[in-house]
């Protein structure tokens, strides 16, 4: 069998990567159009890299109306700044809101319509060159080929995808991320579990995202802790980095499943960030589709020392899933009722949610064959 393997079109990682980058980014063009949001401008780090742009003698235009996780709004806010300034390239710093918003907008800078318009079909086209630089360590999205966006009409979030997607430059300093609080860190840091976890129990997973995502397993399970206990171990966020990256390699090329279909919903309803209703979600679901690949998740097992080689695949799988339950204990994953969602708001859109989800196409991709009414069953679970 043949499998394709997408990478964005260069990246530089490591101590000093931005200032490392100068001679590529050059190459892009003579403006930039920086998206980001107000915290990280707040925080310094999009100054360092203006600094650098006027170090370079390459003009730019800043939009850090990135406020919260990017809608259609937001995006055609975007477009027409961008339209406005005579940029003719863009640079994303900051989590994954900003990066998946500059991946919309350098998208619809070309396209037809609105953003909405191209839910369900791979977007394709010659769209200005991308630089993606992360401040946090877990979306992935400065290695993948899609964006979400939130469609505040239809309350849905919308995964979008197309090779033309892929950043031109991903610049990973893992210095940047060392200012993400501690609740951000948790909660990057379980979506690049995530991803991670369901690329390597995906039906779309190869040999060479096992790799990926075995590895960056390895790396979450013993550096997240570490991370979040103190935002300054610089091996830590090394690590963590590179994890992040791992894993949104592995999901461009083996994709998301039950967890993630699941998790969207949420977010778009009840304003919860994505990497923590992924962290809710991780447990339920995962135990829910254990017995669809015992061998996989007792892979997974074994990888990060939760079980010895000589336990079976359903002890490994289960050993998996206790280390993933202390996991999220050590970074206070909230339930659904303590992050003060109300169960009978919650009860309302359940239908909705798990229609929602199903449509996304990514419980499908699970080994364990899942139906609507199985999500709802998880859904409910999340209130025991």
């Amino acid at each position: 069998m043949a499998y394709e393997f997408s990478l964005p079109g260069k990246t530089i990682f490591g101590d000093n990567a931005l200032e490392a980058s100068e001679n590529v980014i050059k190459t892009f063009g003579k403006k930039a159009f920086v998206i980001s949001g107000k915290n990280v401008t707040k925080a310094g780090t999009v100054k360092i890299l203006t600094d650098y742009l006027t170090k370079w003698e390459i003009a730019f235009e800043v939009f850090n109306d990135i406020t919260g996780e990017p809608t259609e709004l937001m995006i055609e806010s975007g477009v027409k700044a961008y339209k406005a300034s005579n940029c003719d390239f863009l640079i994303a710093i900051g989590g994954g809101s900003p990066l998946d918003s500059c991946k919309a907008i350098a998208a619809m800078t070309k396209l037809e319509g609105e953003i909405c318009d191209y839910m369900g079909k791979v977007i394709e086209g010659d769209f200005p060159p991308m630089v993606l630089i992360p401040t946090t360590a877990g979306t992935g999205s400065e290695a993948t080929k899609f964006t979400v966006i939130t469609d505040s009409k239809r309350n849905i979030k919308m995964l979008l995808k197309g090779e033309a997607l892929l950043p031109d430059l991903a610049i990973i300093d893992p210095s940047f991320t060392s200012t993400a609080p501690k609740t951000v860190t948790a909660a990057t840091g379980m979506d690049a579990l995530t991803h991670a976890v369901e690329a390597y129990t995906s039906k779309k997973a190869s040999p060479l995202t096992d790799t990926f995502a075995l590895s960056a397993i390895k790396r979450i399970f013993k550096y997240l802790p570490l991370a979040y206990a103190d935002g300054e171990d610089k091996e830590a966020r090394e690590e963590m980095a590179i994890a992040a990256y791992e894993a949104g390699v592995c999901i461009n090329n083996s994709s998301v499943t039950i967890v993630h279909g699941m998790s969207r919903p949420i977010g778009a309803l009840f304003h919860v960030a994505h990497g923590i209703s992924n962290a809710m979600l991780i447990k339920e679901c995962l135990s829910y589709v254990l017995d669809g690949t015992y061998e996989r998740f007792g892979a997974i097992g074994r990888a990060i020392g939760a079980a010895a080689d000589e336990k079976n695949d359903k002890e490994a799988a289960e050993a998996f899933l206790e280390k993933l339950t202390e996991l999220c204990s050590i970074c206070e994953i909230p339930t659904l009722k303590e992050y003060g969602i109300n169960k009978e708001e919650f009860d309302k859109v359940v239908e909705k949610m798990a229609e929602d989800a199903m449509s996304s196409g990514s419980p499908s991709n699970t080994i364990k064959e899942v139906n609507k009414g199985d999500l709802l069953n998880i859904y409910s679970k999340l209130w025991n």
